[in-house]
């Protein structure tokens, strides 16, 4: 049992497939959610409904990092001390919340989940998508001073203090990279917890190899503007 308030912050967008399962694992693992339908054109704000999903219903398309945004408001609003990005794709595993939310009770202020961090089993995703996550490794540890095994995961507990910040600015377009840069210059706690990932249970991911490059060119530069913009604002 936790001290602290926690809601599982669940992003969706055309995730009619996966959703019902995702909700019932986070129930499953004793913890609050709340769903956050992201303008999807597909059945999932009707699926959510007719299973009586609590669900914040976005009446247009936001991409993940509004639709994260908008989870940690709702947090924030109703006053819960802990929020985790749980991803509706069924990537993510409920077995590990208990160790992201014992992370930020410990005194961490951001806790990732990591694929990559004494883990040999489980989805460790594309060979492009290996490829970003150690060139946007490399990015981080320069630029922003931090090592970070998985900057791309998904699946991460906020305290207080990043959720208070991220709900006056988050990084709309791929953010979890740029957030990471963000929460490093703000002297932030940063800690990885291992995880197992699975390959998206159903659906299609948004992310092809066009796409691929265009994210890690996009998201370098997004680093590089966050450090610079932090040192002067400090300055």
């Amino acid at each position: 049992m936790h001290n602290s308030r926690v809601l599982v912050v669940i992003p969706a967008y055309n995730e009619e497939e996966n959703i019902v399962d995702t909700v019932e694992h986070v129930i499953d693992a004793g913890y609050e959610y709340i769903v956050v339908n992201d303008g999807s054109r597909d059945n999932t704000l009707n699926v959510c409904r007719n299973n009586n999903i609590r669900v914040l219903d976005l009446p247009q398309n936001l991409g993940i990092g509004g639709a994260v945004q908008a989870g940690h408001k709702f947090a924030q609003r109703h006053g819960y001390d802990i929020d985790i990005q749980f991803d509706g794709d069924g990537q993510h595993d409920a077995r590990y919340l208990d160790n992201l939310v014992e992370a930020i009770e410990a005194g961490a202020d951001l806790a990732i989940g990591s694929r990559f961090l004494g883990q040999t089993d489980g989805f460790k995703s594309t060979i492009m998508r290996r490829v970003g996550k150690t060139w946007l490794s490399g990015f981080l540890k320069v630029f922003a001073g931090i090592t970070v095994t998985d900057p791309t995961s998904g699946f991460r507990a906020c305290g207080k203090r990043a959720i208070d910040a991220f709900c006056s600015s988050y990084p709309i377009d791929y953010p979890e990279p740029e957030s990471i840069a963000v929460a490093a210059k703000s002297s932030f706690v940063v800690k990885e917890i291992p995880v197992i990932m699975h390959e998206r249970q159903g659906g299609v991911s948004s992310i092809n190899a066009l796409a691929s490059v265009y994210y890690m060119i996009k998201v370098s530069l997004a680093i590089i503007i966050a450090c610079f913009s932090r040192h002067d604002k400090e300055a």
